[in-house]
């Protein structure tokens, strides 16, 4: 005798089946992925993460390096020691504790530790490792500067700012691989969009990867870095600075009252590099560079801020900026400045104060002045309206500048995302007189954008 009730049961769990199987087959179209939220994809954790070399003192005996863990972890150690080729150095690494800070970010709380090493020795490489004593990160690597001039090559990056994952990645990728022997990556302001979205900052180190673990960074402010106040639900014209800028890099803080870790500057190799916040202060500025210019020992001297002096568009311009720093410049014989801001790309011959308007004339090599670029590495593109002083320009452009300071020689090579040489000259120091700019605009054609999709 049939079991009626058996059997309807067995029919309905076929049916349950069919219809479990029909709407979990690739014939499911109103299934869509979920899209990973910042606070999942970003989060911290006890594992140390967004590790970074920078310099807060001099290159040579010096290096620091900032980390994040999740706030569970509330004492942090860095452990050093001389590379060797085997793995035997781990027996003589030295431990130290860090400096540990509380940080709320938009996805909720994390700490930042830090802490620089003193003491090493010049031109050695070291390996190090950062982390709680029982979680930590891999063994890094860094070579310390030598305490004389030589030769080194470093990379420039104008804005990265925007899809940082999606679109920078690719640009600091290619540089490594084009100049992995680069002593430090500078950064000309705009790293992020949003400044205090901790979620962009994790893109920014998503992008860079371990590269930042073993290249010390050089970073200056963007007007993204900066924020407006809000009162009464306005903004007003003040603003601050990121909340993750001074946990995430340890800098030096040699700059202006009010201004540390922004304004700075360090030597390496026969370089005087300076990092001038152009968001702020610009005339307490002026003062301190003239000072820190003036009993500068080193042959070259190479400056980097966000917004330019000669910008790629006119309605850009920055007078107030022009006016203030670049007869600084001028008297102290600044070789080449490298900024941000105009999300394309423009480099003058070289430039004095004598041409101190837009529309001037390019100055001849007899005369001297100093090489302005501007230049942008993320995908945010604007137009460019060539002047006259202006030698090479660039539209719809990521590039990346590899440049190598060898002895009396400067050697500039500006490069697009995919390696391809875009533009180069070569800067060359004369005994009793100014220097030599030697042009090496390769022969292809500037990248320009059609009329029609010209900004309006």
């Amino acid at each position: 005798m049939i079991d009626v009730r058996a059997e309807l049961g067995s029919i309905a769990l076929i049916f349950f089946l069919a219809g479990f199987v029909f709407a979990h087959d690739g014939h499911d179209h109103d299934h869509k992925p979920r899209k990973a939220e910042d606070a999942e994809t970003y989060r911290p954790t006890v594992v140390p993460d967004r590790i970074v070399l920078t310099w807060s003192d001099d290159p040579a005996t010096t290096q620091s390096v900032t980390w994040r863990t999740d706030a569970t972890v509330e004492k942090a150690f860095a452990e050093i020691a001389i590379a060797e080729d085997g793995p035997k150095f781990r027996d003589s690494a030295d431990r130290h504790s860090a400096k540990t800070v509380l940080y709320e970010s938009n996805l909720g709380p994390a700490h930042y530790h830090s802490t620089t090493f003193t003491g090493l020795q010049p031109k050695t490489r070291y390996a190090y490792r950062v982390g709680d004593g029982v979680n930590w990160s891999e063994w890094n690597q860094f070579l310390t500067a030598s305490d004389t001039p030589e030769p080194f090559s470093f990379v420039y990056f104008g804005d990265a700012q925007n899809d940082v994952k999606s679109m920078w990645s690719r640009v600091v990728r290619e540089a490594y691989r084009d100049a992995p022997k680069a002593a430090f990556l500078l950064h000309a302001g705009d790293l992020v969009n949003d400044a205090h979205s901790d979620g962009e900052w994790g893109e920014w180190f998503y992008a860079g990867g371990h590269i930042h673990r073993m290249v010390p960074c050089v970073p200056t402010p963007g007007n993204h870095e900066y924020d407006p106040i809000i009162e009464d639900g306005l903004p007003t014209i003040e603003d601050y600075l990121s909340e993750n800028w001074r946990p995430t890099f340890t800098l030096p803080e040699n700059g202006p009252e009010g201004l540390e870790e922004t304004a700075y500057w360090f030597d390496y190799q026969g370089a005087r590099i300076v990092s001038l916040n152009s968001n702020r202060k610009i005339r307490q500025q002026a003062e301190w560079l003239g000072g820190v210019l003036e009993n500068n020992p080193q042959e070259w001297t190479i400056v980097t801020f966000h917004h330019p002096i000669y910008s790629a568009k006119p309605e850009r311009d920055n007078p107030h900026i022009r006016a203030a720093w670049q007869p600084i410049f001028d008297k102290y014989q600044v070789d080449i400045v490298l900024q941000g801001h105009d999300h394309s790309y423009a480099r003058t011959g070289m430039v004095s104060a004598g041409e101190n308007v837009p529309t001037g004339v390019t100055a001849r090599s007899e005369e001297g002045g100093t090489v302005y670029v501007v230049s942008v590495s993320g995908p945010k593109m604007y137009d460019v309206d060539p002047q006259k002083f202006m030698r090479r320009v660039g539209e719809d452009t990521q590039l990346y500048q590899i440049i190598h300071v060898d002895g009396d020689e400067l050697r500039y090579e500006a490069r697009t995302a995919i390696g391809r040489l875009y533009d180069a000259f070569t800067l060359r120091k004369r005994e009793g007189q100014v220097n030599e700019i030697i042009e090496q605009v390769p022969e292809t054609p500037e990248r320009r954008r059609p009329p029609e999709a010209r900004d309006r």
